[in-house]
């Protein structure tokens, strides 16, 4: 069972979690956690999407994996909200958050001067002058992935195309491999918000 899914399991039943152990129960109240556990824990696995859905290919290579804070859990939530909004399922906001986490770590950045590579903005690092938007649009997440996922919509077969294929095929990266590397953190986090 996944870290993740663990805590939140053990959360619900009552347990704390201390370095990804169960410590022990919050209260001493005198129901069975043994069968509420299983059953939550049924629940939790029924509420989220199916995982050959969200890796029909299995990944690629190394993974990679970064803690997420506050803005960075909230423009996975943004990113998955455009997807919906899109009309597109769980897989394209795979995609969509492993692009973004390679390029820019799930963090809308702004101009970066000398740092920047040329005018790239926003989630996706896309470009102003490439056509992508204004400035004040691709640094707003939820235009910025419908910008992606439009994209990826004109991308033939993208959904039989292993993930780091169909995000370079968009991004026109100098790096096309890079993507790969964030498929399973992007499927975690898609499983777990994708019904919050």
């Amino acid at each position: 069972m996944n870290t993740m899914l663990r805590k939140s399991v053990l959360a619900i039943a009552g347990l704390t979690v201390a370095g990804g152990l169960a410590a022990g129960p919050l209260n001493h109240a005198t129901a069975d956690t043994t069968t509420t556990t299983g059953s939550l824990s049924a629940a939790v696995q029924a509420d989220r999407p199916d995982t050959g859905k969200l890796i029909p290919h299995g990944v690629q290579g190394a993974q990679s994996r970064i803690d997420l804070n506050d803005e960075q859990t909230a423009n996975t939530k943004a990113i998955i909200a455009a997807t919906k909004k899109a009309g597109m399922d769980e897989r394209a906001a795979v995609v969509a958050i492993a692009t973004s986490l390679q390029e820019s770590k799930l963090e809308n950045l702004g101009h970066l001067g000398d740092r920047n590579d040329h005018d790239s903005q926003g989630l996706f690092q896309q470009r102003p002058s490439s056509g992508w938007g204004t400035v004040e649009q691709i640094t707003d997440p939820e235009y910025s992935t419908l910008a992606f996922l439009k994209g990826l919509q004109q991308v033939d077969g993208w959904q039989d195309m292993p993930l780091t294929v169909a995000a370079q095929t968009v991004q026109v990266s100098a790096y096309p491999d890079h993507y790969a590397q964030w498929e399973q953190q992007a499927a975690d986090l898609v499983a777990q918000h994708w019904n919050s």
